[in-house]
């Protein structure tokens, strides 16, 4: 275990949470999901972490889960770095997960904590202490307190990056103080790699010193991602100033249609079935979006395309 995470290579840039593309609430788009992986790395995207929240993970079976690593490690095929999410309220589907992804030659393995009871801080260390040594790949922590109902808080991960394994943390609480506190506890252990999911933040903390973003519209418009994560990285501020304005009218185009909380998910799918993409079939109890919606994404597709073109 030891060996495993010396030889890990620190990531950093854009790694798209990939949307799991569907034929039917439980059949896998296998035609979509090459082309999907096709998308993100002519986008010049970092890496790919699948079955995450954008993925609909909690609401896929564990055989459609297994079926999505090996199909997306095959179409990747050691072109970039692959991370998939292992969340799940037992531990021995997540461990069955984790040796799927080391078989299939994934790189590492992100988990949220365990969902429905919410851990105590003490129980958080010890669940993430016997996952990470029981892993066969390097772990990223993944904070999702709005479905986990527990935030890892600041010193619980400086505790755990202190363990062998567990090299990085996402964080999907939109709360920048919170990140902010990640960011000066860790400042010292360069090697732990900080990830920021909503997209609004991602240049700001990567200014910061953040290694980058989990950005969910990414899976539509990798490039524009990219370029933002470039421009962060490298200060240019009037580069951010005008891409992270393209980046804002994307949320505002296409995540709100329908009003429902699912709305960000549908919208991406529905985008990038009318791009050609992939289905826009989503997992049950999620419904695709009716015509009146998807009428509305196309017209904001369109309207996309001609702002990102200037």
């Amino acid at each position: 275990m030891e060996s495993q995470t010396k030889t890990y290579s620190k990531l950093s840039g854009i790694i798209p949470p990939m949307i799991t593309p569907l034929l039917g609430s439980d059949k896998l788009d296998t035609i979509g999901v090459r082309n999907l992986v096709e998308h993100l790395i002519k986008g010049g995207v970092s890496g790919i972490f699948i079955l995450g929240t954008t993925g609909e993970t909690q609401h896929l079976s564990i055989k459609l889960r297994e079926e999505l690593i090996r199909e997306t490690c095959q179409a990747v095929d050691g072109r970039l770095p692959v991370l998939v999410g292992i969340t799940d309220t037992s531990m021995s589907e997540s461990l069955y997960l984790a040796n799927v992804a080391a078989e299939c030659k994934a790189n590492a393995l992100v988990a949220a904590p365990p969902y429905y009871f919410a851990l105590g801080q003490p129980e958080l260390y010890e669940y993430y202490q016997a996952l990470s040594e029981k892993c066969p790949l390097p772990l990223y922590l993944y904070n999702m307190p709005s479905h986990t109902k527990v935030m890892i808080e600041p010193d619980t991960v400086k505790r755990l990056s202190e363990l062998p394994n567990i090299v990085g943390l996402k964080d999907s609480s939109a709360n920048g103080v919170y990140f902010h506190k990640l960011l000066h506890i860790m400042k010292d252990d360069p090697d732990f790699a900080l990830f920021v999911g909503p997209e609004e933040m991602m240049a700001s903390v990567v200014l910061m010193g953040a290694d980058g973003g989990v950005t969910g519209g990414a899976n539509l418009y990798p490039e524009l991602f990219v370029d933002l994560y470039n421009a962060a990285a490298a200060k240019d501020l009037n580069k951010i100033a005008e891409l992270q304005e393209k980046v804002m009218q994307v949320g505002e185009a296409l995540y709100g249609i329908g009003r429902f909380g699912s709305s960000y998910i549908k919208g991406l799918k529905t985008a990038l079935a009318l791009k050609g993409i992939c289905c826009d079939s989503l997992a049950q109890p999620f419904n695709t979006f009716q015509m009146p919606e998807k009428q509305k994404v196309q017209v904001a597709l369109m309207q996309l395309e001609t702002l990102l073109k200037n």
